[in-house]
């Protein structure tokens, strides 16, 4: 007598495979999300890396942009410029004068932008520029500010 097997049947195999293939897409599916994923953000790191080290960049030019306009004005007079560079950074630029008493900075200097006095005539002529860039909004997911402060003489 011959025992008929009902586990063995061709039926069953079938949806035993059914259920594998579906699981190998599942897997499949979920590795190819994370690769996804993986590279929105490493574009996104990518792209505020740039931004930033542009933002570096641009602070010294600023640097010396500022010295070039205090240059080109009456001395000592020259408070703080403010520009935009290809519509995405704000430059902002401050100075500070350092001068000896009677001098012409001393006079010249506007209101809150004189630093100190200073005894030592070599010192006469300093100015001490801030520079912040900053991106504009919806440049970057989170904006990007670079300071740098830098002494200079006139």
């Amino acid at each position: 007598m011959q025992r008929k097997n009902s586990i063995l049947k061709k039926r069953s195999r079938n949806g035993i495979a059914m259920i594998m293939a579906i699981a190998v897409l599942v897997i499949i599916a979920t590795i190819l999300a994370l690769s996804l994923s993986l590279t929105n953000k490493t574009t996104q790191k990518t792209t505020d890396l740039y931004l930033y080290e542009q933002a570096s960049i641009l602070t010294h030019s600023a640097a010396e942009y500022a010295l070039l306009k205090m240059s080109q004005s009456n001395q000592c007079s020259l408070p703080s410029i403010n520009y935009s560079y290809n519509n995405i950074y704000d430059i902002n630029t401050t100075m500070y004068y350092i001068s000896t008493p009677g001098s012409v900075c001393e006079t010249n200097t506007p209101a809150g932008h004189h630093f100190a006095t200073v005894t030592y005539p070599g010192s006469n002529g300093t100015v001490i520029v801030d520079i912040s860039v900053t991106t504009k909004n919806g440049i970057s997911a989170e904006p990007i500010r670079y300071f740098r402060r830098t002494i200079q003489k006139l």
